[in-house]
């Protein structure tokens, strides 16, 4: 038995998207069923659906930032209830028994049974390929459900199951805090997080950007001051002025200078995947004793540590709304930079959109 539902589909890199009927699998004894509430859009959305990082599998439905209410549960369920406010994020299954997945490191999963399972685009334990969360409705093993506190609304906290997540878990992991200065490198639907993460771990807060256009915006999310790397003389006007670079920028940068605006024993986390491999001489790193770093999401466990702090401090994403018809111009205002700072569905507008049959999306 399966659950139809409406979804936002592609069959194909260069489609639009379609308003489908989805399947979803009936509800399992340690399954979570999720009315979605909100669904954010991650620029790994859309790299994915575009096929721009290979191997999409089409008809193909994305999204991993999901946030919603538990219609039901399956009869081995019981840290969650009907009504529950609850968040997805990236991974909807791991095999549970390496050792990262005993450290809570679920993200690192090794393999084994069940192995790593994306919230989309991925092969799930039954061979299917996971539909993500641009729906109504998602059934996800209870494992890697998290808690919503009641002080996040849906709409800004869908965005914190990958953004707020990946920058957090960097900072937590580094031991940011009172009196660290940090440097956060751009301010996108990343950066922006990092921002106010770290503002509200105690540190005193740089962004860094090409341009000073930002700074107002920067301010307000924390920083207490903008640079613009532009600016005549910039790496050797602030050498040696960071404890820690959180690295969101996804493009070429001169990797070895930024380092060199770090301290002794310095950390450049970086969570910004750029398509080109990016060039780095051991000397910037070996003078100081710097560390370069990547960091990929969290675990269940931090997502959820995440999802207390930014209810604690009254932290969210900064979000423009979209109907489930807007989603293609949404991407492309995505790419263009168009977005303070991420968008998210509305996906009661699935009420009112009609659905083709899941034969002819595929046709």
């Amino acid at each position: 038995m399966t659950i139809t539902v409406k979804a936002l589909q592609k069959t194909g890199p260069d489609q639009p998207f379609r308003v489908a009927d989805l399947e979803r699998r009936d509800v399992g004894p340690r399954d979570v069923l999720i009315d979605i509430r909100a669904a954010g859009i991650c620029h790994s959305d859309i790299h994915t659906i575009r096929n721009e990082w290979g191997e999409a599998h089409f008809p193909l439905a994305v999204g991993h930032e999901i946030a919603g209410v538990v219609e039901a549960v399956g009869a081995e369920v019981s840290g969650f209830s009907a009504g529950d406010r609850v968040g997805v994020g990236c991974l909807v299954n791991s095999c549970g028994e390496c050792a990262a997945c005993a450290d809570g490191e679920e993200q690192e999963c090794t393999g084994g049974k069940g192995r790593k399972v994306g919230t989309y685009n991925s092969v799930d334990v039954d061979g299917s390929i996971t539909q993500g969360g641009y729906a109504q409705k998602v059934v996800v093993d209870d494992r890697f459900v998290l808690r919503i506190p009641d002080a996040l609304d849906f709409d800004r906290a869908a965005p914190l199951l990958c953004a707020g997540i990946t920058t957090y878990s960097p900072i937590a992991r580094w031991g940011v805090g009172e009196g660290t200065k940090v440097a956060v490198l751009g301010l996108g639907g990343l950066g922006h997080m990092g921002v106010q993460i770290a503002a509200a771990k105690g540190a005193d807060v740089t962004v860094l950007s090409r341009t000073l256009k930002k700074e107002e915006t920067a301010l307000k999310l924390g920083a207490s001051r903008v640079l613009a790397t532009t600016e005549d003389d910039f790496f050797r006007t602030h050498r040696n002025q960071f404890d820690f670079i959180l690295n969101t920028i996804s493009a070429d940068i001169p990797v070895d200078k930024y380092l060199g605006l770090l301290r002794p024993r310095g950390v450049m986390a970086v969570v910004g995947l750029p398509p080109e491999k990016q060039p780095v001489g051991f000397g910037a790193l070996i003078g100081g004793g710097k560390v370069l770093t990547g960091s990929n999401i969290g675990g269940i466990r931090e997502t959820q540590e995440m999802l207390d702090f930014c209810a604690e401090h009254g932290l969210g994403s900064w979000i423009e709304k979209v109907g489930v018809d807007e989603v293609d111009d949404a991407y492309d205002r995505v790419v263009a930079g168009d977005v303070l700072f991420r968008f998210v569905i509305d996906t009661s507008t699935f009420e009112t959109a009609k659905a083709e049959s899941a034969e002819a999306v595929a046709g």
